[in-house]
């Protein structure tokens, strides 16, 4: 087990010279003083100065190898991120100079296509029309007789 024993000094001259130092020998003025004074050197410190001040406390040999590390990783991003764009580039441009014309090519093949089919349709119709035995008998009590040739819908 650990005692913690607080030992006062006995020259108050040369406890005044520390930052930490204060008139009275209560503990709570202490805790006061104390934030007092790291308040003042954050004020003063910027993020900057604290990474600056890492580099007393990383040895040389362990700085170069994060720096040859983050070097390299930064490389292998560049050199990977110019690649990939290099790819993308290719296979967008292929698709538009290939594959745009090839899909409007197949577009109007089907227009015709379609068009074909209507006017397959419609001949089938019309000669279905025509025919003697057509599907659609004449209407009872008249007694046309059926005439040749193509005669427009409504005569």
């Amino acid at each position: 087990m650990v005692k913690v024993k607080i030992v006062e000094e006995k020259d108050p001259q040369s406890s005044g010279n520390s930052p930490y130092a204060s008139s009275s020998s209560s503990r709570h003025s202490s805790q006061e003083s104390i934030s007092s004074i790291s308040s003042e050197l954050s004020a003063e410190e910027n993020l900057y100065d604290r990474i600056s001040a890492l580099v007393d406390i990383v040895p040389p040999t362990t700085r170069h190898n994060i720096s040859t590390k983050v070097s390299k990783a930064a490389s292998f991003v560049k050199t990977s991120g110019k690649i990939i764009g290099n790819i993308v580039w290719i296979v967008t441009t292929s698709a538009l100079l290939v594959g745009l014309p090839l899909a409007l090519s197949l577009e109007d093949e089907a227009k015709i296509v379609a068009q074909e089919r209507e006017m397959i349709a419609q001949q089938q119709g019309a000669q279905q029309m025509l025919s003697p035995g057509s599907a659609y008998p004449s209407p009872p009590g008249s007694n046309q007789v059926p005439q040749k040739g193509i005669v427009p819908p409504g005569f």
